[in-house]
């Protein structure tokens, strides 16, 4: 299976400006770990632990993931001093809980589970990193869910195999215009739509990939949430299983999807058109076994795909050339010896890439939290370099409304431009800033933001003609 890699097709946001050839995968370099034997075990899957997540507070870095008992909030902004900031325990725990599923949005975040008398909780932010408190936590609107996803350029929330107190439904939709008070704006199915259940979902800018389970994907427009359009669906595909997860390329009509099946392949599918979405190709961890694979979570950020694999953990794929994705890194966060009559699924769960740093945060069923080196300094070494370049930068105000003003410090023997784009927490661009001339290592100005930029939290790109770059988190009140 394995290709040489083409001449490079794009540049992405962590990308590199020059193709590269075929390399062997290495091994990710661990920063931290952390697991609490104390935890209760759930009786399914003899597990403590489940979904992973990651955000940005006030210029620090944290990782949220779910235990049996509630959320863990870790601060992990120097991750060889990670620690413990929060803990919140969840309406429903121990050893029937399995599922946790977490999403932030404009400095809260977001909680749900799946089992028991559960509820929506909102957790504030703001009083990192020495305390998070809950600002609700009801069941007026849901009582479970199994996955969340929150299309931060809409101000939705959408609830996926969602049980409220009448019924189970396949996908809910809530506005979070108000961030602490959601409201209702439609469940499906009803009369009007048909959607099966939906397991998860990648939803950009109201238009949600809703992976199916034995279903397929449907691609449905949600722009009128009461009365949504399906665009299309693809079943009947090539290892064709429980369709789990996906997540769509930044820039390119690509969508990598997980079927989370014994032995399945990933797949990348065209979607350029809703009427023939097709798998154009499919690839795999590359086990040493013979094959007991189960992909089940995956994240796209610029140019590399990663997936939490269970059994094979953390794995990493080059997607420089989008439809033949090459292995680069992985970790196996779930060493031991596996039963091939095994039933249960064991070892990673869900996987974390978008932190500034390019740390990579991973939850193991069985073995808590991993967070791991960027790709760029495990392989290149790159990212310390490009760290070292900028000596001094400084974005304010923060938060932003109108404008943002950017003081750079570089060597000073530095002459050249940069360029500023303007990213959401998801990896995608969402404004061109335009460029400056640095001189002497210096610069100072200011940029106008784009009026249809919601309020929320992004990533400012500041990429020097060298190719060396920075990325500052950057919050926007409107």
């Amino acid at each position: 299976m394995k290709k040489q890699i083409p001449l490079l097709l794009l540049c992405m946001l962590l990308g590199f400006s020059k193709s590269k050839a075929q390399q062997t995968p290495v091994e990710a370099q661990l920063l931290f770990h952390w697991q609490d034997d104390n935890l209760p075990v759930n009786g399914w899957l003899h597990s403590r632990y489940n979904e992973v997540w990651g955000f940005v507070q006030d210029g620090r870095e944290y990782a949220v993931i779910g235990s049996t008992n509630g959320t863990h909030i870790f601060d992990v902004t120097q991750p060889e001093e990670a620690y413990l900031a929060a803990y919140i325990p969840g309406k429903f725990q121990g050893s029937a809980l399995v599922h946790r599923d977490y999403h932030d949005y404009n400095g809260y975040l977001y909680a749900v589970s799946d089992e028991g008398s559960s509820s929506l909780q909102i957790i504030d932010l703001s009083g990192l990193p020495d305390h998070a408190d809950v600002v609700y936590d009801s069941d007026n609107l849901l009582v479970r869910a199994h996955n969340i996803f929150i299309d931060s350029a809409t101000a939705k929330l959408y609830a996926l195999g969602t049980t409220n107190s009448f019924s189970l439904f396949s996908v809910c939709v809530y506005s979070l215009d108000d961030p602490t008070n959601p409201f209702f704006l439609s469940c499906f199915p009803n009369a009007g739509t048909s959607i099966p259940y939906v397991h998860d979902a990648f939803i950009r800018n109201d238009t949600a990939w809703l992976n199916c389970g034995s279903n397929g994907l449907y691609v449905v427009d949600f722009s009128n949430p009461q009365s949504p359009n399906i665009l299309g669906t693809m079943d009947g595909y090539p290892q064709e299983g429980y369709n789990h997860s996906g997540w769509m390329h930044e820039t390119l009509p690509y969508y990598y999807m997980a079927d989370e099946t014994l032995g399945s392949d990933l797949k990348v599918v065209d979607v350029s058109d809703f009427n023939d979405m097709h798998v154009v190709h499919t690839f795999n961890s590359e086990p040493s076994d013979g094959g007991l694979v189960i992909p089940h979570n995956l994240i796209v950020r610029g140019n590399h795909l990663y997936v939490s694999y269970y059994f094979e953990g953390l794995q990493v794929y080059d997607i420089s050339d989008p439809v033949n994705p090459q292995r680069i890194m992985y970790y196996d966060t779930y060493p031991d010896e596996v039963n091939g009559n095994q039933v249960f699924y064991q070892g990673a769960w869900g996987v974390y890439p978008f932190l500034p740093s390019g740390h990579i945060l991973l939850s193991d069923l069985n073995n808590g939290l991993f967070v791991f080196n960027s790709v760029e300094e495990t392989t290149t070494g790159n990212r310390e370099v490009e760290s070292r370049a900028f000596q001094t930068y400084r974005v304010f105000p923060n938060p932003a409304t109108d404008r943002i003003s950017l003081q750079l410090q570089l060597a000073p023997d530095f002459n050249g431009r940069a360029s500023l784009s303007l990213y959401n927490a998801t990896g995608q661009r969402i404004q061109s800033l335009g460029s400056c001339e640095i001189r002497h290592g210096s610069y100072e100005g200011s940029f106008r933001l784009s009026p249809n930029t919601g309020s929320g939290l992004y990533f400012l790109k500041i990429q020097l003609d060298n190719g060396l770059f920075e990325l500052k988190p950057v919050s926007i009140l409107r």
